[in-house]
């Protein structure tokens, strides 16, 4: 294998090392956005007090309060969601694109190497 084969090869490692860390971003923001928007669906049918917890202590909450803060939570957890969404497709079009090279050099340096 040439040099820029071997380059290539390395470079599409890291792509795949990167998309591992993006999935399990995108895994943790989504168990997040689910926890969130269980909470939501939560708060807003009950006609009880609601309560928040804070370090190791749960004080009575605003339900008002609570559904806009759960709200805004929500949204933000979807924009992330939405950007890493952009970064994993990105990584995968690049990863793509690396592989097909990476096969095509192969491939040449194997004609190469029957003549």
């Amino acid at each position: 294998m040439d040099k820029d084969s071997q380059q290539k090869l390395q470079e599409l490692q890291m792509l795949e090392h990167n998309m591992q860390n993006i999935l399990m971003q995108k895994q943790a923001f989504q168990m997040e956005l689910n926890e969130t928007l269980n909470a939501l669906e939560e708060v807003k049918k009950t006609s009880d007090s609601v309560y928040k917890v804070f370090g190791s202590i749960m004080l009575k909450a605003d339900k008002e309060k609570t559904i806009t803060e759960l709200e805004e939570k929500k949204k933000l957890l979807e924009l992330r969601n939405s950007s890493i969404d952009k970064q994993e497709k990105l990584l995968e079009t690049k990863a793509k694109e690396l592989q097909d090279n990476l096969r095509k050099s192969i491939e040449k340096d194997q004609g190469k190497d029957k003549n």
